[in-house]
């Protein structure tokens, strides 16, 4: 076996997927997407799965169960997941739930120095910001009603729950950052910034 895969969000939900059944990639790829997985998994191109497959492969997390041929669709490899494969998944999936991982997503970045953007651009930008997570929030509303229609065990809801729990937490805030911008409450100037820096020597 060849050196650890290093865990991922797609290594995990490759797994958990062979978990149910072999697969092929596309099948793999075709479930992420029925069962709603590419709201957690960045599945956007397709070359990364095919890449994520081939790691799990080379560590002898997953093995090729058999080849595919047939007339309508181009040969298959259909993939399984081995007894380490579902220890590896364990374990990821005990150390991602247990322990909060420090990111670096964009937007706090952006917030760092949103200061470089007058107040008035800065508002523009936020409220645009506020209409997306506004229609996302729209969105995941309506997929948990769905789901609440279909009669799915809320095991199965959880990731809906938390991207909604989320993304209505961040939408609270914007709106109150543009409200604060809007009134003036929140504003600054070059002369403001530039007096604080020279102070702060």
């Amino acid at each position: 076996m060849s050196s650890p895969v290093r865990s991922s969000p797609l290594a995990l939900t490759v797994l958990a997927l062979l978990h149910t059944r072999p697969l092929h990639p596309y099948g793999i790829q075709r479930l992420i997407k029925e069962w709603g997985k590419e709201q957690v998994v960045n599945v956007g191109q397709r070359a990364s799965l095919y890449r994520t497959i081939d790691r799990l492969n080379a560590a002898g997390l997953i093995a090729v169960r058999q080849t595919e041929r047939g007339s309508q669709y181009p040969e298959r490899t259909v993939y399984e997941v081995t007894g380490a494969g579902r220890e590896a998944a364990r374990t990821w999936l005990r150390e991602m739930l247990a322990a909060p991982k420090r990111e670096f997503p964009e937007f706090p970045a952006a917030l760092s120095n949103m200061m470089l953007l007058p107040p008035s651009e800065l508002l523009d930008v936020l409220d645009e910001r506020l209409r997306a997570l506004e229609k996302d929030l729209a969105g995941l509303d309506a997929s948990l009603g769905e789901e609440e229609k279909m009669g799915l065990p809320r095991i199965t809801m959880l990731e809906t729950e938390y991207l909604r729990a989320v993304t209505a937490a961040e939408t609270g805030w914007v709106r109150s950052v543009v409200d604060d911008l809007r009134s003036g409450r929140l504003t600054w100037s070059k002369e403001m910034l530039a007096a604080f820096d020279s102070g702060a020597r």
